[in-house]
């Protein structure tokens, strides 16, 4: 991994400089886990289109976007390749899967630290952003094809801008909350549900503990993830490092329950993280899907309880910090492709966060 000079401060200044993209650009699409475009190729090519109108982007598919079952070599090599192609000036991720801690550790560091370049990918692809984290390149937590690119009826609005910014904008941002979102999927099977508009519902906005004010870089990613990561063993950042850090986490399609969640931040705690980080940001928790259709009720508690039980560990470890959930990134919908790797700030007094692209 890249050997950062001073991981105490200034926090952000062992990051490479990411170059944003231009309309017309080429961006290279990779299916680094599930490949979702083989199974439901009409869903991967509206999100196709979505780029090229909406975004004045060039897609690139490389060889094992559509390919069930792609051994793991295959996928290093399209992200070596895609990394390696001067041409590509991003790269993104069709969607999530499962098995990414199963080779990223194989990954050579050297096509990545001599050719950064824009990430965009969320789930699964948290053990690509702390792969690029390490070697000192900044990413984007979301922003994948088959989800946000290709939402059924017309994308996101809130989802448009945030892109928008981290395609194209430079410069620290305010972040501001969703007056709605969605969380109850439409299957991709029944071609007729992309002209199908998703039913929304009103947002509550963030939840905020912690009246203080810190800055620091994010770091983190799905709660499921962080613990492959950790009972795994793959190198995370250290404790030094932690302690310029914004800890960002969100959960995942998969519905944990509560206690797992406790679990995942009591590990953490009990490594000495959370008593080391800046602040805690939380990604609203998705509480409905095919396998679990929970009513209106149902996930309001699902959500609560999950909201408790992280303050709860948390706060057992770290008194001080800001905590604030509900944000809009993760597994839910509009959404924020969270800057991974970036300078953050957090003033729990005007209850502000503000966040650079």
């Amino acid at each position: 991994m890249l050997e950062r000079s001073n991981p105490t401060w200034p926090y952000f200044m062992n990051m490479q400089k990411l170059t944003k993209l231009h309309p017309g650009d080429k961006i290279a699409i990779l299916s680094p886990s599930f490949a979702a475009p083989g199974m439901f190729p009409e869903v991967f090519e509206l999100g196709l289109k979505r780029l090229q109108e909406i975004f004045q982007l060039e897609p690139v598919e490389y060889p094992t976007t559509h390919k069930l079952g792609a051994t793991t070599d295959e996928r290093i090599q399209d992200f070596i390749h895609a990394f390696q192609n001067p041409d590509i000036k991003a790269v993104v991720a069709s969607i999530g899967g499962d098995d990414q801690v199963t080779y990223i550790k194989r990954l050579p560091t050297e096509p990545f630290i001599k050719n950064p370049k824009p990430f965009f990918g969320y789930s699964d692809n948290t053990h690509f952003n702390n792969f690029l984290w390490l070697n000192g390149i900044p990413s984007f937590y979301g922003g994948a094809v088959m989800t946000q690119l290709a939402m059924q009826m017309k994308m996101d609005d809130y989802t448009i801008n945030y892109l928008k910014k981290a395609f194209f904008d430079s410069g620290e941002c305010e972040l501001t909350a969703s007056e709605t979102f969605n969380e109850v999927g439409l299957d991709w099977s029944d071609l007729t549900n992309l002209q199908k508009q998703r039913s929304y519902e009103k947002n509550d906005g963030w939840f905020w503990d912690g009246i203080s004010k810190t800055e620091g870089i994010t770091w983190g990613g799905c709660v499921e993830s962080v613990d492959e990561l950790l009972r795994h063993g793959i190198q995370i950042p250290s404790l030094e490092e932690f302690e310029n850090v914004i800890l960002i986490m969100e959960t995942s399609e998969e519905m944990p329950s509560a206690d797992y969640v406790a679990r995942v931040y009591r590990a953490l705690g009990e490594r000495g993280i959370l008593e080391r980080i800046k602040g805690l940001l939380v990604g609203r928790a998705k509480a409905w899907e095919f396998g679990k259709p929970y009513t209106v009720e149902q996930r309001k508690k699902y959500r609560e309880d999950q909201q408790q039980t992280t303050l709860k560990i948390v706060r057992a470890y770290n008194k001080k910090i800001p905590i604030v959930q509900n944000i809009d990134f993760g597994h839910t919908d509009p959404q924020i492709p969270m800057p991974y790797g970036m300078p953050c700030k957090i003033d729990g007094l005007s209850k502000k966060i503000f966040i650079t692209f």
